[in-house]
């Protein structure tokens, strides 16, 4: 099954790795949480161990909806009898975009509707409704005319562990603090013996939190305690509950296993037992306020933590030098503007660290990246968080040492390279939002919009490190009435404006310039430096090389078409045509493939698509890689394909093969390729060649075919939608 595991913004890849260390089959990262596949006891492992999520939401039906009408007539149409008993209490969170349904409580209250009306259709009883402490919590997402209704397995926010009695004025969540303690390697840190120090400490959210992961405690254990246990019991024996059988099940679903929730508690118990019995007393806190100490005294006592932490009211700025000589310092100074962020309280912060706990390892949520530089400190890794709406700078020190001097300062931009600066930035502002919400991290920031800087420029971001950005600069031919010293000029001027915005080293640009010569302008040497970056596009990791090749290994213009490619793929046998690094391969099989078939006459780019298999932990017999003229081979082939993506050159002139022009031989490729499809199976095939016409009348002799051009062309691209031209062809 699938299921979906939302979380806070940022945190995407680490609940990736999680879910896939829990168990889960597949995980994929999206915006604010990712898809998973796994069984029902996958889902039920995450609710319980999972401490970066926010919830768990187990799909029961997704249908179109149009409208309001739509909504509830989907849901009615559920067997809800299955799911809850009629004397059950329910509540329904709803989160819904598009221009029909735009208020979520509406729509909330439209789904509580169509449940407690085919309920009372089925046996005249109707359930109530618990807005905080519900039998079964449904939620609802609307997005682009569809609506998905699910079951949240949790029963409500999972960064709520159970044991935070009291809070200060802006309490840090208890998921965004495990994924600052994960980004410090934490628990590799505990293993070999260190310590954990929070100086600027609050409610003690980050020690408690590192603390409990140090002893292997389940996040769930507390938060599903017994809810009638006796509020003025010991406060040990409250927060150890678990450890006796008390615990209630997240949900009264009627589809919740509760026999096999019974064993995963049972063996977070024993977990439990061993690690507290082990833990160390390795964790320290301080902060200048003492309402704030108590405050996370109370929270460590609920959390059965009471002699495992010291807090004490000290100024972060004097810290003692600690004897221990590795551990990790982590901390969450305060950053927003209700609180005043300031910087002399980072650089206090910074030099303190410096003194006590030089050689440690630090792991900081600062407010922003001004604020972070504040501290002095060397950050090896950056990363961007949002808590809660607030977007903030995570800084990874490895070890806490001063950050080196700055150097000169660069020569002032000339004026068209300013220019050029404030258009790049204006781009990126503009691309912002859109790459936030279909989760873009490799995407086109420049397109030749100064019509006097003649280049396109890619942005690729690592995948393993949000804040790891490499630019791909690809000067185009000048005219040939623009002096050469002018041309030149003019591509210095867009790398020096390109460095300026994204502040990266010269090493992190690749740059493709033209030459002239004999023939006209053509691509100058290019490097080689062997150097593989490994990026995320969707689902897939995907290797590329920015230096030693005219092109990356990605087509970034295709990426709509790729994700095309993915969602249409699950059980299908899918083919690619001339599939290069096997991009389109990866998605195909990342969307659920039941085979691909992958054809090339270059060795080179084959291997480099085996490496992108293993990258995505996909291989077998069911992947077929071919090498061969992709021509001939299809002529000679008697399979049948589902899918098949044919993204031809637009000529070739191999040794091996016979030469190959797009334009003169596009209509016997396409009598063939659709000579492969299944009954029911589509094509796609597209080039980037402008002066391209597709033959329509001969293609009509034997196929249905579909200009989607316009549907394939991002917004990154938009400047230039003629990059490609593509059509969806079928059997006539």
């Amino acid at each position: 099954m699938k299921f979906f595991v939302s979380c806070a913004k940022g945190l995407e890849y680490l609940l990736v790795d999680e879910l896939l260390a829990l168990g889960c089959a597949r995980a994929t990262a999206t915006t604010a949480g990712a898809n998973a596949e796994g069984e029902a006891a996958d889902a039920q492992r995450a609710v319980l161990w999972s401490r970066l999520a926010s919830r768990v939401l187990w799909p029961l039906a997704e249908f179109d909806c149009p409208d309001e009408q739509a909504l509830y007539q989907g849901v009615a149409a559920l067997p809800w009898h299955e799911h809850l008993d009629a004397m059950m209490t329910l509540a329904v969170d709803a989160h819904v975009s598009g221009e029909t349904i735009t208020h979520a409580r509406y729509a909330a209250q439209r789904v509580k509707d169509g449940v407690v009306d085919a309920l009372r259709a089925h046996g005249g009883e109707r359930p109530s409704v618990d807005v905080d402490a519900p039998d079964l919590r449904l939620n609802l997402v609307v997005r682009k005319g569809r609506a998905i209704v699910s079951v949240d397995l949790g029963g409500g926010p999972l960064h709520r562990r159970g044991w935070r009695r009291t809070q200060g004025e802006a309490p840090l969540k208890e998921n965004l603090a495990a994924a600052v303690l994960l980004r410090g390697g934490w628990p590799r840190l505990y293993a070999e013996g260190g310590a954990l120090l929070d100086p600027m400490c609050g409610s003690g959210t980050l020690l408690i939190e590192g603390a409990l992961m140090a002893a292997d405690v389940a996040p769930g254990l507390l938060r599903y305690m017994d809810r009638h246990a006796d509020s003025h019991a010991d406060p040990f024996a409250q927060a150890r509950t678990s450890l006796y059988g008390l615990s209630h099940p997240p949900t009264r679903w009627l589809g919740f296993d509760l026999a096999a929730w019974k064993r995963l508690v049972e063996q977070a118990q024993e977990r439990e037992r061993a690690g507290r019995g082990a833990l160390r007393d390795v964790f320290d806190g301080g902060d200048l306020d003492p309402h704030a100490i108590a405050a996370a005294r109370a929270n460590a006592t609920a959390a059965g933590l009471r002699d495992a932490i010291r807090f004490d009211v000290r100024d972060a700025a004097v810290w003692p030098v600690q004897s221990t000589p590795r551990g990790l310092v982590v901390c969450n100074p305060p950053y927003d503007a209700r609180l005043q962020a300031d910087p002399a309280l980072y650089r206090a912060l910074g030099e303190g660290l410096k003194q006590a706990v030089l050689g440690w390892r630090a792991s900081l949520l600062c407010g922003d990246e001004n604020l972070a530089r504040a501290t002095g400190l060397y950050a090896q890794k950056k990363y961007q968080l949002f808590n809660g709406a607030l977007e903030c700078s995570l800084i990874v020190c490895d070890p806490v040492r001063p950050a080196p001097r700055a150097a000169a300062a660069p020569r002032p931009l000339s004026d068209g390279a300013q220019m050029l600066a404030n258009r790049l930035r204006k781009n990126l502002r503009a691309l912002k939002a859109w790459r936030a919400r279909e989760g873009i991290d490799c995407f086109r920031v420049y397109d030749a919009d100064l019509p006097e800087y003649a280049a396109a420029i890619d942005v690729y971001t690592e995948a393993d490190d949000p804040q790891a950005r490499w630019l791909h600069v690809q000067e185009y031919a000048a005219p040939a009435t623009i002096p050469e010293a002018d041309t030149r000029r003019r591509f210095g001027e867009v790398l020096a404006a390109a460095r300026e915005v994204f502040e990266l080293p010269r090493e992190r640009i690749a740059t493709k310039t033209r030459a002239r010569g004999k023939g006209g302008s053509k691509y100058g040497n290019l490097d080689r430096r062997g150097e593989l970056l490994t990026v995320r596009e969707g689902a897939a990791r995907l290797r590329v090389n920015l230096f030693d090749y005219l092109d990356t290994g990605l087509f970034l213009d295709h990426r709509p078409l790729r994700r095309r490619l993915f969602e249409q793929a699950r059980g299908k046998r899918f083919l690619n045509l001339f599939c290069y690094t096997g991009a389109a391969t990866v998605q195909a099989a990342a969307g659920g493939a039941a085979s691909t078939t992958s054809v090339d006459l270059s060795a080179t780019y084959l291997e480099w698509l085996a490496e992108n298999l293993r990258e995505n932990a996909i291989g077998g017999a069911g992947h077929r890689l071919v090498q061969a003229d992709a021509l001939a081979w299809l002529e000679a082939d008697r399979e049948r394909y589902d899918l098949i993506f044919c993204d031809p050159p637009t000529f070739s002139n191999s040794a091996r093969a016979d030469d190959f022009d797009v334009q003169r031989e596009h209509v016997r490729l396409l009598r063939a390729a659709v000579a492969r499809l299944a009954p029911q199976g589509v094509l796609y095939f597209s080039n980037n060649f402008r002066r391209f016409r597709l033959d329509a009348e001969a293609v009509a002799g034997f196929a249905a075919c579909e200009d989607i051009s316009a549907q394939t062309i991002a917004q990154d691209f938009a400047r230039n939608p003629r990059i490609h031209r593509t059509w969806a062809l079928r059997r006539a």
